[in-house]
């Protein structure tokens, strides 16, 4: 019947509940009106008009009320729209900037306090910063993304492919991100390796921040100097 395989496709759980009708004897047929539909606990507006003949019986045609069929529609609408925000790639750039400076801020301001030892000890920041990069690389993923990535015949990255993937903002964003979750490790290997050999890291530690690898070759300078001096000291007592 029209009926069933409207409202019963693939044993959909479906509950009617009708409130009002309408009788029309002269033409032998009633409308029930404001029928309220569930379906998967979403509810569907429609009417129900039953025909009756003698050739065909009874049979019930359910309506769909348009109405309700676009404000379904618009809330889906909504929450894409809420997903894809235009404004997540500058939100998560200043989120993932603004949660990396309270680590450097301690490493810097209190390198030998106890609660800067226990926070760079943790894996919770790179573990944050690894799920918002993921989030953002599965949003800007394309299917250019490879053939901007490896656009040379020999399978390696080259300069202007590299350039206009990072033409995307949602893109840049989370090379930002993994920027910072790199930086930020090589600045706690850094602060670690200074608590151990007892040696200064802040202005190494400071370094890391905006240029990671110069902080890393000025920490290992530093590490030689001091090495030398101490090495110095012992020869002559």
């Amino acid at each position: 019947m029209a009926f069933s395989s409207c409202l019963c496709h693939h044993q959909s759980a479906l509950k009617i509940n009708l409130r009002t009708s309408d009788v029309k004897h002269s033409k032998s047929t009633f409308i029930l009106k404001a029928a309220n539909t569930e379906f998967y606990g979403t509810h569907i507006g429609c009417k129900l008009q039953s025909k009756w003949s003698f050739v065909g019986g009874s049979r019930a045609i359910a309506i769909p009320n348009p109405r309700n069929i676009n404000l379904q529609q618009k809330n889906t609408t909504l929450k894409a729209s809420w997903f894809a925000n235009p404004n997540l790639a500058g939100d998560a750039f200043t989120l993932g900037t603004a949660a990396v400076l309270p680590f450097y801020t301690l490493m810097v301001a209190a390198p030998k306090a106890d609660l800067t030892k226990k926070c760079m000890r943790s894996s919770i920041p790179f573990v944050v910063l690894g799920v918002l990069y993921s989030y953002l690389l599965y949003l800007s993923w394309t299917p250019d993304t490879f053939s901007y990535m490896f656009a040379s015949k020999y399978w390696l990255p080259e300069l202007h492919g590299v350039a206009k993937m990072f033409s995307n903002e949602m893109t840049l964003a989370s090379a930002w991100i993994h920027l910072l979750a790199v930086d930020l490790y090589a600045a706690r290997q850094v602060y670690q390796d200074g608590l151990e050999n007892e040696m200064e890291t802040r202005h190494s530690v400071s370094l890391c921040l905006l240029f990671c690898p110069i902080g890393i070759l000025v920490h290992a300078i530093t590490k030689a100097l001091i090495n030398i001096s101490r090495n110095s000291k012992t020869e002559i007592q």
